[in-house]
C-alpha cells in the first residue's frame, strides 16, 4: 500500500478518519504504523496529502488528515481490451490502473470465450476492489471508468466513432507492417485483442474507423505482457 486511500464515509470529523478492515490490518500488521507515524493519504476522486495515526485498537485506526495536493494527471489514453482470461484479469486491471488509464472498455471478440463473461471477477464490487488496489499502488485517487461491451460490432460502429474522435487510433495486431509508435503526443485510443489477436473481420471493422494496425515485434506476446509493453511505449514511462 503506497497510499492510504480514503472514502467520504471514513470521515467522522472534517480532518479525522477512522478505518477498519483491510486497510486497518495493513497499517497494523504490514506497515506497523503506530500513533504519531505519518502516512501518504488521498481521498477517492479527490486530493492527496498526508495522514497521521492518532490512535489504534485491534479493530480500528483513527487518523488526522491534511489533503491539499492534486492527484497526478491522467494518462491521455483510452484502452479497448478484449476481455482477458479470468486468472489474468485482476492483476491486469490493477496494472492498467497504475498507468493512469481512466477509461477501460472490455470487449467481446471472436476469440474471447463466452464463459469469461460469466466470471465473478466482472461483478461491480470485485472490479471496484481491483481498481482501488491499482490506485493505492500508483498513489492516485481518480477512479477509472470500466465499461463492458459484449457486442463488438454495435460498439465499434455506433459508439466508437464519437469515443475515439480527435485521438490517434491504434490497433495492436501481430504481423502488421507498422511498429508501434513511442512517446506519443496527444490522446490515443488503443485496441488490444485476445490471445491470438483480432480476427480479420474485426480488424476490418476497426480499420474502417480509422485504426492503424501496429506491432511490437516478431515475438507473439501474451495479453498480460503485451498490455504493459504497449502502454509503457506509448506513454514513454
Amino acid at each position: 500500500m503506497n497510499l492510504l486511500l480514503l472514502s467520504p464515509e471514513d470521515f467522522f470529523a472534517p480532518e479525522i478518519v477512522r478505518i477498519s478492515g483491510r486497510r486497518h490490518r495493513h497499517l497494523l500488521e504490514i506497515l506497523r504504523a503506530g500513533p504519531g507515524q505519518p502516512l501518504r493519504a488521498g481521498l477517492l476522486n479527490g486530493k492527496l496529502g498526508s495522514a497521521q495515526v492518532v490512535a489504534q485498537t485491534p479493530e480500528l485506526t483513527t487518523l488526522s488528515v491534511a489533503l491539499t495536493d492534486p492527484p497526478p494527471p491522467p494518462a491521455p489514453l483510452t484502452l479497448l481490451l478484449a476481455l482477458p482470461r479470468p486468472k489474468a484479469f485482476r492483476r491486469l486491471l490493477q496494472g492498467v490502473t497504475t498507468f493512469g488509464i481512466k477509461r477501460i472498455i472490455l470487449l467481446n471478440t471472436a476469440r474471447v470465450e463466452k464463459s469469461f463473461w460469466q466470471s465473478p471477477f466482472l461483478a461491480q464490487d470485485v472490479l471496484h476492489e481491483q481498481l482501488l488496489l491499482g490506485l493505492e499502488q500508483a498513489r492516485d485517487t481518480i477512479l477509472p471508468e470500466v465499461l463492458l461491451r459484449p457486442r463488438f460490432r454495435p460498439f465499434v460502429e455506433d459508439e466508437l466513432p464519437q469515443l475515439a474522435a480527435d485521438t490517434l487510433r491504434l490497433l495492436a495486431h501481430p504481423g502488421s507492417s507498422l511498429p508501434c509508435p513511442s512517446a506519443v503526443a496527444g490522446a490515443v485510443t488503443m485496441a488490444i485483442g485476445p490471445e491470438g489477436g483480432f480476427v480479420p473481420f474485426e480488424v476490418e471493422l476497426l480499420t474502417a474507423q480509422g485504426f492503424a494496425a501496429v506491432h511490437l515485434g516478431a515475438r507473439p506476446l501474451r495479453v498480460e505482457t503485451a498490455v504493459p509493453a504497449l502502454l509503457g511505449r506509448l506513454l514513454a514511462l
